[in-house]
């Protein structure tokens, strides 16, 4: 007697799970294609024709017709036109661009077919071109413009990838401070011109009167506010001692009314001087360092 199983031992073995078959990207002449060729892009949006020898997208359509795998002559153009015309509808909104594109498209095939089908004439000489390889040579230039505006899309943008910027450095203006004259300096280049006047000889028939007013608008003639002068030259020692004490004063009393400025580089160096007001520049051989200031206090001093 043969024993049964219980119904909880009684196990079933396990199905195999129902594989689902890949769908097709197009359906050529009933074949169904489930690959697309390497060499050839389908945008997501692409417009969809439905025919009877053809169902898939119209790029790959072209593509079949460049390859020779399909007859234009078996492609309904008016189908593709209908169908195009609720494309064109149906991207109305999202993307004319590629609605643009398919417009051409169409337009290439049923130029060709009309061609096609158009009765050679009788006294047509030779063979006629195959209206396909104008298809061909112009999808090929459509690849060539494509791909050189991918390129130049490719490269960098002013305002997308490349932003410019430029700084300017704020303006400074410079000061120039000139350093003040010791009374000390000033008397010590009166005594080098006192010496000057001394090596002259003098022949003197009158004594005219020398005046420290009009000496000082003599003066104030032979300076400006726009630069500097030596301070030798205001001097004429011609005039001897009279005429170099008379400019001396004159030179004391327009300082004293703040009507000229002097300046000195160091001790013992040339002395210049120029109207008060303006901003002249200072000559080639002044310098207005510390140390030339410290070396004149420091003679000074000394003396």
């Amino acid at each position: 007697m043969s024993e049964s199983n219980s119904p909880a031992e009684i196990r079933e073995a396990p199905q195999p799970a129902p594989q689902q078959s890949e769908m097709p990207f197009a359906i050529v002449q009933g074949a169904a294609m489930t690959s697309l060729p390497q060499d050839l892009y389908i945008p997501p949006d692409a417009l969809e024709v439905i025919l009877e020898s053809f169902e898939g997208p119209l790029d790959l359509l072209l593509y079949l017709i460049k390859r020779q795998n399909l007859d234009i002559l078996d492609i309904p153009i008016a189908s593709i036109t209908r169908q195009y015309i609720e494309y064109i509808d149906l991207m109305e909104n999202m993307r004319l661009e590629l609605a643009a594109e398919y417009l051409v498209m169409a337009a290439m095939l049923a130029e060709i077919k009309s061609r096609m089908l158009l009765p050679r004439p009788p006294d047509a000489e030779g063979e006629e071109d195959d209206p396909r390889a104008e298809l061909v040579r112009r999808l090929q230039e459509y690849e060539r413009y494509k791909q050189a505006a991918e390129d130049l899309d490719a490269l960098p943008h002013v305002g997308r990838d490349v932003f410019l910027t430029s700084a300017q450095a704020p303006e400074r203006q410079q000061t120039h401070q000139h350093p003040d004259v010791d009374l000390q300096e000033v008397l010590l280049a009166f005594r080098e011109v006192m010496k000057r006047a001394e090596m002259f000889t003098h022949h003197r028939i009158q004594m005219e009167p020398l005046s420290v007013r009009e000496r000082m608008s003599a003066v104030l003639s032979l300076v400006n506010a726009d630069a500097f002068v030596e301070f030798h030259s205001l001097f004429t020692v011609e005039e001897g001692r009279m005429g170099v004490v008379v400019t001396l004063l004159a030179v004391l009393e327009l300082l004293k009314e703040s009507l000229l400025e002097l300046i000195q580089a160091d001790a013992f160096a040339p002395i210049y001087v120029k109207a008060a007001g303006g901003r002249a520049e200072l000559p080639a051989d002044f310098a207005t360092t510390a140390d030339g200031m410290a070396d004149s206090a420091q003679a000074l001093a000394n003396d």
